[in-house]
């Protein structure tokens, strides 16, 4: 797993990060600007997410339910995908397979939730992870969670939109811009790069400082299409400067339906 503080299962593993030291979160003016599939640029350069409607789309994970508005410190990072029901969360399969409570804040920055705390209501886990051999369980780190109301709300409806999930998509096609929130940190980062293939069933990126915290990241493309999450390989990566994903195929899609249907 990505290295974080709170451990959401046993095994789970993560040194913790050294954000304050290590990332440089650049103020992006238009002279550091890349057209890169709407992130921000150049290529390869993480910096602080600025607050806007697709960021809302991104939040943190924390153990304990909304009304307790979280507790422990956040664990992992998780996005808001369309479903019909529009309360559909995506992450890391590794990130829910702890059976404790836990709650999501959609666009969490600094220490605050400004769209509040949602209650994770219901787990959808592929059969290859819940199943699979552990050896064999990276290809199937993928999960999606149905999030309750809140004051009478759906998720997508309260941040304003979501994510298109998008499965069998070229690794490489586009450049994708990926966000997630380190355990260090209470602000999002943000890095856009072209992934490339670490095999036929994994996906990498080098993005830096994509620490503690940012298992479940979201890899966006051009299209506004999540194709990616960090997990899979080494539950996401061993270094904070390479973060790999599973590819999203027939298991992924397949899952994807089954949850949108129960939201």
């Amino acid at each position: 797993m990505k290295r974080t503080r709170v451990t959401p299962f046993p095994g789970a593993r993560r040194r913790p990060a050294l954000l304050g030291a290590a990332v440089v979160l650049l103020a992006v003016t238009s002279s550091s600007v890349a057209a890169a599939d709407d992130g921000p640029g150049p290529f390869g350069v993480t910096v602080q997410a600025a607050a806007n409607a697709r960021t809302a789309r991104v939040g943190a994970l924390f153990h304990g339910d909304a009304a307790g508005k979280g507790g422990g410190g956040h664990f992992c990072t998780a996005s808001v995908v369309h479903s019909a029901g529009r309360d559909l969360l995506l992450t890391a399969a590794h990130c829910l397979d702890g059976g404790r409570a836990m709650s999501f804040a959609p666009g969490y920055r600094d220490g605050k939730a400004p769209y509040g705390f949602w209650d994770v209501r219901r787990v959808f886990l592929p059969d290859g992870w819940k199943d699979g051999r552990a050896e064999d369980r990276e290809d199937s780190d993928i999960a999606f969670a149905v999030l309750g109301e809140r004051d009478g709300k759906k998720a997508e409806d309260a941040v304003g939109g979501a994510y298109a999930f998008a499965a069998h998509r070229a690794t490489g096609a586009t450049a994708v811009t990926v966000t997630g929130y380190p355990s260090s940190a209470d602000t999002a980062i943000t890095c856009t790069n072209k992934p490339t293939a670490q095999s036929r069933t994994q996906q990498r990126i080098a993005c830096p400082d994509f620490a503690g915290g940012t298992s479940g990241s979201p890899w966006v493309n051009g299209d506004g299409a999540v194709v990616g999450v960090i997990g899979g390989h080494e539950q996401g990566g061993k270094t904070d400067d390479i973060s790999y994903s599973a590819v999203f195929g027939t298991e992924a899609a397949d899952l994807y339906r089954e949850a949108g249907l129960a939201g």
